[in-house]
């Protein structure tokens, strides 16, 4: 098995390598549109902007690798804004082209309504994800993640949605899934034991059709 970590210039790997060390999990950061054509197991961190992220796959002609990785079942696992750019299109700082792997935008989180008392944006922190039917459908009550976000996917598909968050009266999108692709909008490595074994959840997501 060959698992590597994209590495396309717009994101903070250190934490994530040390949480698939900490797994035992082998593995390599690499930029190699080679190199991730031949992986197994793909994960694709980001942080920052939707656009500057799409630029820098582009740049490193990682975006035809990573499409035909979903297309062949290779288990692909979008973190953060990683996981924003596996939808069709972003509206941060204007409005952008993702890898399409699948339907919706993603849009900026929802204010809070005028004096009523919410979350605001960016919502940063400890949230309860609440489970819905597939992959994490036996998610325990109460599992909390870790988010640093501004934007949300908006589903194309709203059966792609496999765990919620609820900000300011949403139910925002927390995983998503659709075959071997993969998306947390929170950050697994930052969220403690329940985040390893999310890991490990992706990990044993089979290869094939599923």
């Amino acid at each position: 098995m060959t698992t590597i970590v994209v590495d396309h210039g717009r994101a903070n790997l250190f934490s994530l390598r040390h949480a698939l060390s900490h797994l035992g999990i082998a593995h390599e950061a690499s930029p190699d549109p080679a190199r991730v054509a031949g992986a197994t197991r793909l994960f694709l961190p980001g942080v920052g902007a939707f656009g500057d992220v799409m630029k820098a796959i582009r740049e490193r002609g990682l975006v035809e690798p990573l499409r035909d990785a979903v297309t062949r079942r290779v288990p692909l696992l979008g973190i953060c804004v990683g996981m924003q750019i596996l939808a069709e299109t972003g509206e941060e700082f204007g409005l952008h082209d993702g890898l399409g792997i699948w339907g919706g935008v993603v849009r900026r989180l929802p204010d809070p309504p005028m004096g009523v008392r919410g979350t605001r944006v960016p919502n940063v922190g400890w949230r309860a994800l609440s489970a819905r039917a597939g992959y994490f459908a036996d998610l325990p009550a109460g599992t909390m993640a870790y988010f640093v976000h501004s934007y949300a996917l908006s589903p194309g598909e709203p059966g792609d949605v496999e765990a919620t968050i609820d900000f300011n009266g949403a139910a925002l999108p927390a995983i998503v899934r659709r075959g071997s692709a993969m998306g947390f909008q929170f950050h697994p490595e930052k969220s403690g034991l329940a985040g390893l074994s999310f890991i490990e959840r992706f990990m044993a997501l089979s290869l094939g059709p599923n």
